[in-house]
Parts: structure tokens; sequence; C-alpha cells
């Protein structure tokens, strides 16, 4: 029995940087030979430039920093070979490209056949899709080439298996949402008996502005077996071993994968938390802010944000700006106060009295004769807004929006107020699912009060104002937006459901006519397969009505 050691580096790249990403290569195969003797390490889908690379492979000058990238690893005397991704400029059009280095050479490169135009892939836009199988000799194994979406679909594993392949090597940048692991898993099982062939599915890991990528790398057995598997939202490096079996039954060489590492996956909740600070990490620290800072208000959405921020960043890089009025309660004073101190952060209280005197005084004139209502509610946060960025512009602190799912898709927000910032890590966390992330957090510590998640829901920016006075109760509205947005049912089709007409048709006309505040709105972490930004393209003047 011979052996193929493989080892897949499940790493963690910046868009664009593709002299820096060039460098990593280099590291961790150098690496992965030392501390796993490996034959051949496997990097993620468009390693050199990054994923998703968007309207950045329109630049000129794309191909020639690849070309040189590409001639700089063929220089580097690596110990192993590397199959890495990578765009290709051929005869005028662009491939998404898996290229295998061996020996100083390139001897292998595979153009990706299916090309995903769906939820938040636009690669139809950038690429144009190969039509050929790659199946090469890797150690006396007759090994195919595929890149993540090939999987998806059976032709490219049929092509595969026609021209003789008894190994698959997949490269992936495949984002995260809930339940994505197992859909994998399941794929892949099935796909490795299509084909009668192990298949080697490698993950990229990293936030990248809204997309987080959540790694999970693994190996099934042409059996579908699950072999080996990668930790979640990490960089790691994966130990695949080959076996060839010269006996065979008749058949050729048999091909199996030995028993490896299992790092089992993360419960629901866990991997909706470990996405959410990944998130905020990376786009932190990959655009180069010192830190954040964010209003804490003592409710439960900054409650949870806070409580994100300092597990992505650690206590020293946040800082959170209680700015209570005078509908602020004692409650929220003390509990904001409270979780400060539990999470160690830099904590400060600022009052907007002042501001909203003055700004009343000044728009007095143009108010006069007019009833209170929510303009002077709008003024309270963008007072607030008004503040935070002032301490953003000081301290290089990148604001924290706090506004969850729920908010968003009703416009139960103020522009240029509680929405101002540069990244949102609820931005597609429904309300229930913030009061469960909330709980799941304090059963790893007690970070946030209790009386947080107990009180009932308030903007305070009223009298004794709560939720519910303008929103159906959160377990029905969720439920309402689950339906409408992520599911694309009309209104009528939910109230058949048994929701109240007159409950649905306010909410759905909400969602339609808050598409202006949400275009405006900080981008965030994708944790659904239906978020707001690249998911959910809706013109903002449109005619079309909301029971259809």
């Amino acid at each position: 029995m011979s052996t193929l050691q493989l080892v897949l580096a499940q790493i963690n790249l910046l868009v664009g940087d593709i002299p820096g990403n060039t460098d990593q290569i280099v590291e961790v195969a150098r690496r992965a030979h030392r501390e796993h003797g490996a034959d051949l390490v496997l990097f993620p889908e468009l390693t050199l430039c990054g994923y998703p690379p968007e309207d950045l492979l329109l630049r000129p000058s794309m191909q020639k920093r690849i070309d040189d990238a590409l001639a700089k690893l063929l220089q580097a005397d690596l110990p192993c070979a590397v199959l890495l991704g990578y765009p290709r400029l051929v005869a005028g059009t662009v491939l998404n490209m898996a290229g295998l280095i061996q020996n100083g050479e390139l001897a292998a490169e595979y153009a990706k056949q299916k090309l995903p135009n769906y939820q938040v892939f636009d690669e139809l836009r950038y690429f144009v899709p190969g039509d050929q199988a790659c199946v090469v000799d890797i150690k006396g194994i007759p090994t195919a080439i595929t890149i993540c979406e090939d999987i998806w679909h059976p032709e490219p594993v049929v092509q595969a298996e026609r021209a003789g392949a008894k190994l698959m090597l997949n490269i992936n940048a495949s984002p995260f949402h809930r339940g994505k692991a197992q859909e994998r898993l399941a794929l892949l099982g099935r796909q490795a008996q299509a084909g009668k062939m192990p298949i080697v599915y490698v993950n990229s890991v990293g936030g990248q502005d809204e997309l987080v990528f959540d790694g999970g790398s693994f190996a099934v057995d042409k059996d579908g077996e699950l072999r080996a598997r990668a930790p979640e939202f990490v960089e790691s490096l994966l130990p695949v071993t080959v076996n060839v079996d010269s006996k065979g039954d008749g058949d050729g060489n048999e091909v199996s994968l030995a028993p490896g590492n299992d790092a089992k996956p993360l419960p629901d909740l866990a991997s909706v938390y470990q996405a959410l600070v990944l998130g905020v990490r990376d786009y932190v620290n990959k655009n180069g802010f010192k830190g954040v800072v964010l209003g804490l208000s003592g409710g439960i959405d900054s409650a949870l944000t806070l409580a994100i921020a300092v597990d992505a960043l650690g206590p020293d890089r946040v800082e959170a700006v209680m700015m209570p009025f005078r509908y602020t309660s004692d409650l929220s004073k003390n509990d904001a106060a409270d979780q400060a101190r539990r999470l160690g952060i830099h904590y400060r209280v600022i009052g907007i009295e002042g501001i909203f005197d003055a700004s009343m005084k000044a728009l007095e004139g143009e108010f006069a004769g007019s009833e209170r209502d929510t303009t002077e509610e709008n003024l309270q946060a963008r007072a607030r807004g008004m503040l935070l960025m002032a301490i953003s512009n000081k301290k290089g602190f990148m604001v924290l929006t706090t506004g969850n799912k729920s908010e968003m898709s009703v416009g139960y927000a103020t522009l240029y107020g509680d929405m101002v910032g540069g990244y949102n890590a609820l931005k597609d966390v429904p309300k229930i699912l913030v009061y469960e992330l909330s709980r799941y957090r304090n059963s790893v510590s007690e970070v946030i009060p209790e009386t947080v998640i107990t009180r009932e829901p308030s903007a305070e920016l009223a009298p004794d104002q709560v939720d519910s006075d303008s929103l159906p109760p959160y377990e029905v509205l969720d439920e309402i937006l689950r339906l409408y947005i992520d599911r694309d049912m009309s209104a009528t089709a939910i109230i058949a459901k048994g929701f109240d007409e007159e409950v649905v048709m306010r909410v759905v006309r909400l969602v339609d006519r808050n598409e202006y505040k949400r275009r405006q709105a900080a981008v965030g972490v994708r944790i659904s397969e239906r978020g707001f930004g690249r998911d959910r393209r809706y013109p903002i003047t449109n005619g079309w009505k909301a029971g259809e």
C-alpha cells in the first residue's frame, strides 16, 4: 500500500491583497510539509485574489498581478505540490481557475464549470464557464480537480468518473448560513457515492464584508462516510491520508481515506454567534480600525452587540457610551453600567439633553403650530448618532450600529440616528434570535444582565414607550418576515397560513416602503439564506402591490 499525504489549508485571505496572499501560500505550504509531511496542500477558491473579488476582476492590472504571483510561486522552491485558485484571462475571457503547481511547474489547470448566480453569488458577471474535466496523476492516483459549485451538480462528478478519476479534490469559498455545514456534508456524501470516489473539500475561513466563510473543511470516503473534518471559524491545517491499495478489485488500484482528525461541528446557536464574532473581527481588522464604539442603551440589541464586539476584539479595543435622555429609565442606566463593568470595557455617560434642547430651539420657527410626533423622537436618535460619529472621527474607532433584522425589515430605525455606523453585527439577526443568542452567550459566561433579557423591549424615545405600541409581538412579526423576506411568499399566502390579515398587510407594506432605509444602512454579517444586501435586491421606486 502506498499513501498520498494531503493537507487542507483552511486559511483567512484578504481580498485584493495578491502579494500578501501569495506570501501566505508559501508560508503555509512550507509549514504543512514540515509539520504534516504534506505531498500536496489544497488552498481555497481564488486563493490569490481572495473571494469574492467583485469588480476588482475588471481592473486592467488584475491579470498582470496574478501572473506575477504565479511566477513567484513557481520560483519559490516549494517543498510540496500546491493546488490553489485564481482568475485567469484566456482569449479575452476570464476563467475561475484552479492550478496545480508541482516541481516548480504549473502541471495542470482546471476552469470552474458551474458558476453560481444566485443569493450572494454573481459569477456570471465576471467569468465564463469551463467545459472540460481535469484528471491529473498525483503519486499514481488519477485525481480530479473541481471548484466549489461544481460539487453541487452531478455533471462534473460524472464527467470526472468517466475520465478515470479515483479521487476528487474540491477547493471552495463557501459562505456561512445556518445549517450550511450539514448541507455540505450530506451533499458530498451523496456525490462521493455517485462518483465512486473519495472527495476532499477545503473551504476558506474569515469575514469579507457581509459574508463569513466558516471553514469546516472535510473529507469523505467513496461510501460517503466522513473521514476527517477541520474546526469551524478558525484557520486550520487538516491532514488527510489517502491510501492506495495495489491489490484493487480488478478495476485498478483501490483508493481510500484513512481516519483523521474530526472537529465536531458547533451547535446551531454557537455557530451563529461565532459567525457574528468573526464577521466583526475581520471587518474591523482588515479595514484598519483601532477598535469600535457603540451606543449602549441598556437594551438587548446593544447588549448583545457589545458582547460580540468584546469577544471579537478584546475589551481594550471596545468603547461604549450611554447617552441618556429624560425618558431613559434608571434600569437602563444601571444595566448598561453593569454590563460595561462585567466586560471591562471603556465606558462613558454623555447626556443628550442639551443637544436636543438646542436643536428644538433652533427649529422652533419651523415647528410652530405643529403637534409633537416622531420628529422629536428622531432628534434624540440623531443626537446620539452625532456623538458616536464624533468619537469615531476623533479616535479612529468605527461605530458599530445595533439594529436587528426585524427592525431593519420594517424601518423601525432612524436614518442618521441609530442607523449611523460602519458595521452591524445584528443586521441579519431577527429579534427572537437576539434573545436566544443572548442566553447562549450568558451560558458561556454571564456578561449580559438578566434584566436586559427579561424586560419588555423599548426604544425609550417617549414616556412609557414599548416596542409593542407600534409593532406586533416579535414572535408574530419575525415569522411573517421570515415568510415574506426569506421565502418570498405573498401577503395572501401568509394570511392563508392563519395570520391576521390586517397585521400581515401592515407588516409587508412597512417592509416594502422602507427599502430606501435599508439601502443606506451599514453592511452587516449574513447568517441566513436571505440577508439584506447582496441577497435581496429590490428597487426603491416601484409600484408593486403588497398583496401580490
